[in-house]
């Protein structure tokens, strides 16, 4: 069952895909529609990481940088040090989990604040996938690691492959934030990490923990966006996709002060940012009013949100 924040996203997401299909039928063209299920689906994966670190009262400003060093090193994995492309996958992999646990630690052990540990992610590890490129373009090439490129570009009867591990990825996390041990343990830190402690729960590893599922998350993202667009450009590749996955977990409910959250909204939420990306294209709006346009809806949703707040909690 959706709450009532979640269904009120959703039913503005229908609004205004309804209205943007009315102003351009195209937009509910087949073509379209894969389009923005795969982007959706792309999307979706690491904003639901930056959620669960969100949930913890944290966050995470790095994943864009991180998708410009992962970006690099599997595409030098695979044409240059020529691995298979198994490896080179599981080794993205945990590349990006160890980010996550490297996040983990430096908060939790050193006690540093998550957002100048991720800001200061955010500038390293792009300045480390400028300097391993040379800061030339690396990609793929139009052939080879064919398995590996379907796997990332390809559909499932029609369905985009992105958006099929995003219902896979999705399931397992809304297991595990709403049905677990774990996830309790997550809501409970993020309202307040002391009083979870005192309660025998261990802050510090539920914390790290939401550190390394980011961080893993993000790593089967960059493969995705690398072969997506076959074409990474270390100082511009995943610029400000950590603002989307901020956004998307925002709009679906999640709050910056922690122990608020779910997976139905932030899905909910990424659908919605991308709705409003292709509503600028198929309308001709200026390309330059992009972030206006999708600023003013998120400003306008956490506006309703901090004005409807205290209502409810009265009401309860």
């Amino acid at each position: 069952m959706l709450t009532r924040k979640e269904f009120g996203i959703l039913t503005l997401l229908a609004i205004l895909c309804v209205v943007v299909a009315i102003r351009n039928p195209q937009f509910v063209s087949s073509a379209n529609i894969q389009n923005m299920s795969r982007l959706i689906g792309m999307f979706g994966i690491f904003s639901i990481g930056v959620g669960i670190v969100i949930i913890t009262g944290g966050i995470d400003l790095s994943v864009g940088s991180v998708f410009a060093l992962l970006g690099v090193l599997l595409s030098i994995m695979l044409t240059e040090w020529r691995w298979p492309a198994a490896a080179a996958m599981v080794a993205v992999l945990g590349i990006g989990s160890g980010i996550g646990l490297l996040h983990g630690l430096l908060i939790t052990r050193l006690r540093l604040q998550p957002f100048i540990v991720t800001l200061c992610g955010l500038l390293l590890y792009r300045g480390i996938a400028r300097y391993i490129a040379q800061d030339t373009t690396k990609g793929f090439g139009a052939q080879g690691f064919e398995w590996l490129r379907s796997a990332a570009t390809g559909a499932v009867a029609t369905i985009p492959m992105p958006f099929v591990l995003l219902i896979i990825v999705g399931v397992v996390m809304w297991v595990m934030l709403h049905r677990s041990i774990y996830g309790r343990h997550l809501f409970a830190v993020g309202r307040n990490a002391e009083a979870a402690r005192y309660s025998g729960v261990n802050s510090d590893n539920v914390i790290a923990g939401a550190y390394i599922v980011s961080g893993s998350l993000a790593g089967l993202a960059a493969i995705l966006i690398a072969f997506y667009t076959n074409s990474i450009s270390p100082s511009s590749h995943g610029n400000f996709y950590e603002l989307y996955a901020i956004a998307a977990a925002v709009l679906g409910g999640c709050s910056l002060r922690g122990g608020e959250g779910s997976i139905a909204g932030i899905v909910i939420g990424t659908a919605l940012l991308q709705v409003l990306r292709n509503l600028v294209n198929l309308l001709d709006i200026p390309s330059s009013l992009d972030f206006a346009v999708m600023g003013a809806v998120i400003l306008i949703g956490v506006i309703a949100d901090q004005t409807l707040r205290p209502r409810v909690k009265m009401r309860e």
